[in-house]
């Protein structure tokens, strides 16, 4: 590091020439980058993908590209004619698009299937043009509904929701800042830093979305994890550098050690966060992948900008970073000193009595994960969905008169593999079988199902259940309940496993299961049959990548066990938050079910987030031991120098995830919960008390490390303590 920081400081005016050219080229890029990116939702290789690809190929249509036009008389009684011409001048505006026939939905309500080939992404962007050919209906309020339409009237919700925390999180983050550093001459770093990484980031999203779908949040992923890393990285580096100026050192060698030490710690902590990030790659699903794709490039970009903008700006600003005081001079010489302070009371209190700390801070986290075991997840459906936009309106209007399982029906396709064997007697006989079994089971609405055997043959290509050329057929139930519920997972199961098997289709025949419930449960089963393989990923490699970066086995092991137990706590209070609906008090929404992706999202984004801390804290430590070979100094001493920057980038994060709280949508709320509140839990209980009582129990075993370890790993050895350490 030292000689990479020469090398750096001799360049520094094209190092900072080269960012500002990054900066101008990806702000460019950025602001062509919202038209490429959208969110396309598949589970490759499921049955229910597969389901989906029949029905398109044979039927043209895809459940989740479907519309619903619902038409709701004001007065005068509905003509079905009159619905049904108005829902075919919406079909006209869709590629193949087709409208089925006007069905009830109780007194003075009627509704539409409008069905069509194109994925929901696609769909969502013909909304306004099928709403301007309905026009107005005479007599009623029309509504044009379904995944499309809502996806494209939530869109500027979920955005505002999004960005909120980044309007909440600037103007706390310049207070926090100008309060730590007390001169606007430091703040210059991390503004700096963050305007240099976000756009550069972006710049490469925007490149990246030319190759392959980028899902449309990664956009908000990014601009929150880079803006926490920013000041984090900032803060580490600018108070070790003025802390080695306050001790009488030139710029330039207070800017090595500087960058031998801190600026050391953010590289080894940007790979923590880009190893967890990565490991998204790993699920099989290409939503996901596509967000580690484009989140991993965030702690990449700012590993480069640590070891090459921090140092090119300190070089230049030098003693001027301690100009434009907005603080007593007294004040900041004191924090740069690390005189005795709460942090210091704090330190040698842990170190009197680590038994109490290490026992209450163990039991408050423990009681905060068991919840955990509880943890049901859903694959999301229509509940909790907002009022206030027509497509959610409508959606409410059909929910309430026809029930929440008719909008997302069972579609069990039947590829016969031959034109005209559709009709075949043995293929009707299955058919009707599997009526029977249907009818027979509770969960599942009889008015709601559909099949050719039921109906002429004239009805069955009107409602589309038999291809043209008679190869297809799909028989459609609809459950009691929403598309996510348990109650619905169960009845999917109970479809392919028993009532499918007893139908007894032909040998040679294709069935599957299809539509939203199916869609559901296979990306449950699929993300989780994976996550396994992630935990293990993101925990093997944090383990090596410590234990290069501290120089023992206990450390790296003790860090991680920490961020499982912070994580655990942080899915046991949301299971007490939402599941439990404790959170209702405080104006959170209340859902039996948390939403599939929040757990591995959370895992990915908060076990390097939350490293920082534990890096920061440890490196400190390992500098002090290595100096004295002294543990309660060394501990005492780490917590005390690196407490207050812990603290203020945790009130900044919390700050910037607030913002998502305070949403319209459960799922934003459950999301901005965990990410706040794992980040409050880690930066108190965990780093602050936790870890310096463990650490000091541990004693001279936190540094250990096996001869046979150092040497397959090329570490130094053990330098000697101080004279009288």
């Amino acid at each position: 590091m030292a000689g990479w920081t020469r090398f750096v400081v001799a360049r520094r005016k094209p190092v900072v020439a080269t960012w500002l050219v990054l900066f101008l080229l990806g702000g460019y890029a950025t602001s062509n980058l919202g038209k490429l990116l959208t969110n396309r939702f598949s589970v490759p290789g499921s049955d229910a993908e597969k389901g989906l690809s029949i029905l398109r190929s044979r039927f043209h249509e895809r459940g989740d590209g479907a519309f619903t036009l619902v038409v709701q008389s004001t007065g005068a009684a509905l003509n079905p004619a009159v619905a049904e011409a108005a829902a075919q001048r919406a079909a006209s505006q869709l590629k193949q698009g087709k409208a089925g026939p006007p069905r009830p939905a109780g007194p003075g309500v009627l509704y539409v299937q409008i069905q069509t080939p194109l994925e929901a992404a696609d769909a969502k962007n013909r909304t306004v043009a099928m709403r301007r050919a309905i026009g107005s209906v005479p007599g009623s309020r029309t509504y044009l509904t379904g995944f499309p339409a809502l996806a494209h009237d939530e869109q500027p919700i979920y955005s505002h929701d999004l960005s909120r925390g980044e309007e909440i999180a600037v103007p706390i983050a310049l207070i926090v800042l100008v309060f730590m550093f007390g001169t606007l001459g430091a703040v210059i770093v991390p503004i700096a830093f963050a305007l240099a990484t976000l756009p550069t980031t972006l710049g490469l999203v925007w490149a990246l979305a030319h190759l392959g779908n980028m899902a449309q949040y990664v956009t908000n992923i990014i601009t929150l994890i880079g803006l926490a890393i920013a000041i984090d990285y900032s803060m580490l580096v600018v108070f070790r550098f003025r802390e080695e100026l306050s001790r009488g050192r030139p710029p330039d060698a207070a800017l090595q050690t500087t960058m031998m030490t801190a600026g050391r710690a953010t590289l080894f902590s940007g790979t923590t966060v880009a190893i967890g990030l990565a490991a998204l790659l790993l699920m099989p699903l290409p939503f996901i992948r596509s967000m580690g794709a484009g989140g991993v490039l965030i702690p990449l970009v700012s590993m480069a900008a640590s070891a090459t903008l921090l140092p090119a700006l300190l070089s230049l600003l030098g003693t001027r970073i301690n100009r434009l005081r907005v603080a007593p001079r007294a004040l900041l010489e004191r924090r740069a000193s690390g005189a005795p302070g709460m942090w210091s009371r704090l330190a040698g209190s842990i170190m009197r009595r680590p038994v109490p700390y290490l026992v209450i801070t163990a039991a408050v986290l423990l009681a905060l994960a068991i919840p955990a075991t509880g943890l049901h997840v859903t694959g999301g459906d229509n509940r909790n969905t907002p009022s206030g936009t027509e497509a959610a309106d409508g959606l409410l209007l059909l929910k309430s008169r026809v029930g929440p399982g008719s909008l997302a029906p069972n579609q069990i396709v039947i590829d016969t593999g031959r034109s005209g064997s559709a009709t075949a007697p043995e293929t009707v006989a299955a058919e009707l079988r599997l009526v029977g079994e249907l009818r027979s089971d509770r969960r599942v609405e009889p008015a709601s199902i559909q099949a050719p055997a039921l109906a002429t043959a004239t009805v069955a290509r009107a409602a589309n259940l038999i291809d043209a050329s008679a190869r297809a057929l799909q028989v459609r139930a609809s459950g009691r309940t929403d598309a996510g519920t348990q109650t619905a997972v169960d009845l999917v199961r109970r479809i392919r496993n028993t009532y499918i098997p007893r139908a007894g289709f032909p040998a040679g025949e294709r069935v599957l299961l299809t539509g939203a419930p199916a869609f559901g449960l296979d990306f449950i089963d699929k993300a989780y049959s994976a996550f396994h393989w992630l935990l293990a990923v993101v925990l093997v490699v944090s383990f090596l990548v410590l234990l290069r970066a501290f120089r023992s086995v206990v450390l790296p092991a003790k860090a991680v066990l920490m961020n499982f137990l912070s994580i655990s706590a942080t899915y046991g209070a949301l299971v007490f938050v939402f599941q439990h609906g404790i959170g209702k008090a405080i104006g959170f929404h209340s859902s039996p079910q948390i939403e599939a992706w929040i757990p591995i999202f959370l895992f990915a984004m908060l076990f390097g987030l939350s490293m920082d801390y534990e890096i920061f804290l440890l490196t400190r430590m390992r500098e002090e031991w290595d100096k004295r070979h002294d543990n309660p100094h060394a501990v005492a001493f780490g917590l005390e120098h690196t407490g207050r920057i812990i603290t203020a980038a945790a009130i900044i994060m919390i700050a910037a995830f607030s913002g998502l709280m305070s949403g319209t949508f459960v799922g934003l709320q459950e999301f901005g919960f965990g990410l706040a509140i794992a980040i409050f839990l880690d930066a108190t209980i965990v780093r602050a008390l936790l870890v310096p009582a463990l650490m000091k129990l541990l004693g001279r075993w936190n540094w250990y490390l096996p001869e046979r370890v150092r040497r397959t790993l090329r570490l130094r050895a053990e330098p000697e303590p101080l004279a009288g350490g």
